[in-house]
């Protein structure tokens, strides 16, 4: 069986983000880039398939700007078998929306026909948390969301889903869709030697007109604003203080 792992390349999640001067987007000069970490769990989990001897080829495709051959490397060294990398933009701030990426997915998928779809339940960037969806919907085929359990058992894949107030178990039928959750698991460091490797391992390059898919945005960002400054805080002498308040401000 092989999988299919979707991985974007985003601000690394330790870098504090700075809104550029003007509102019209985020500051992306010189800042440290790397894979969006939901990606990262997902390019884990279908190694883990591959080392149960469940799968039988990893493949990780990046749809965004020519620099995300960096994020297919660190997929490759992890323990991907080979890449794909479709350059949709030129600008490093482009985002190329939900339902491009998702058309673009679909069209690689029917090319490669993999049994499943490993992919993050949502980017850091946008936190639009839709692409999973969108494809499935595409595709007319099974999904399975915010994993936190897979287990791969003939042609079909036992997914526990995390919900509002516990988890969820169910069964789909491969090929599948599966969106993954950040308790799933835990991923790996890219060796030394795996990296070195990974320079040779195959890395495809494509563009969105080659499957014909129009990228243009559909969304205008408006403006974008840097969250408030937390107010300081307020000392009280007592417990009647506090809750009065609490009162005061209508919290109870």
């Amino acid at each position: 069986m092989k999988v299919l792992v979707p991985v974007k390349r985003v601000i690394d999640y330790n870098v504090k983000v700075r809104v550029k001067a003007d509102g019209t987007g985020v500051d992306l000069a010189n800042v440290k880039m790397s894979m969006n970490p939901f990606d990262e769990i997902a390019v884990e989990e279908a190694i883990r398939l591959k080392e149960a001897g469940k799968a039988t080829e990893i493949v990780a495709v990046s749809i965004g700007v020519k620099q995300a051959q960096e994020t297919l490397r660190t997929a490759l060294a992890m323990g991907a078998d080979r890449a794909i990398l479709v350059v949709a933009a030129d600008d490093v701030h482009t985002d190329i929306e939900p339902l491009a990426v998702a058309k673009i997915l679909a069209a690689i998928v029917k090319e490669e026909e993999p049994g499943i779809v490993l992919a993050g339940k949502q980017a850091i960037d946008n936190d639009l948390g839709a692409t999973g969806q969108m494809l499935a919907a595409l595709m007319g085929c099974s999904q399975a969301t915010n994993a936190n359990t897979v287990d791969v058992d003939g042609d079909s894949a036992v997914v526990t889903r995390e919900v509002d107030g516990g988890l969820q178990t169910i069964k789909v039928k491969l090929p599948t869709i599966i969106t993954t959750d950040l308790r799933l698991n835990e991923p790996r460091y890219a060796s030394l030697p795996n990296i070195m490797k990974a320079k040779k391992k195959p890395l495809d390059e494509k563009t969105a007109a080659d499957y014909g898919v129009d990228v243009s945005p559909r969304l205008e960002i408006v403006k974008t604003d840097e969250p408030a400054a937390r107010s300081a805080g307020e000392m009280v002498g007592s417990v009647d203080e506090l809750v009065a308040k609490l009162k005061e401000k209508g919290i109870v």
